[in-house]
């Protein structure tokens, strides 16, 4: 990222980012993708060290079927918060649809051990779905 901080360039509080945040949550959960998309591109600019930007935007992108750019911000999340269960998955996900089939197996493998119940049900459903 930049090495400019737009947060204080732009006088922006951190309620203030969280509001971004909570909106662009709002516009996620109504399935506005392509607006949650921009406020998460920039919420990431903005706090670029915060795991749930760069989920929530993996996510979006996952959703929308750009999985190379999915898997490069779920990469990102993971740098900064590496046990993220949900995250974890994404990237199972972002991984098949790219026809990384052996490392999405291999990844899946290890979710579907997760202590979430619904975690390992959706990594042992992928594993299922894409093998031949």
């Amino acid at each position: 990222m930049s090495d400019v901080n737009w947060k204080e360039v732009l006088s922006l509080s951190d309620d203030q980012v969280g509001d971004l945040r909570f909106i662009g949550y709002a516009y996620l959960r109504q399935g506005q993708y392509e607006v949650a998309k921009k406020l998460f591109k920039a919420l990431v600019v903005l706090s670029d060290t915060n795991a749930y930007d760069h989920q929530t935007l993996g996510a979006i992108e996952l959703q929308l079927g750009n999985n190379l750019e999915a898997l490069d911000l779920l990469e990102k999340a993971l740098h900064i918060d590496p046990d993220h269960a949900p995250t974890k998955l994404n990237r199972v996900k972002a991984l098949f649809q790219l026809g990384y089939s052996r490392q999405a197996t291999m990844q899946a493998g290890q979710l579907i051990h997760d202590p979430d119940g619904e975690i390992a049900s959706e990594a042992e459903a992928l594993l299922i779905s894409y093998s031949r």
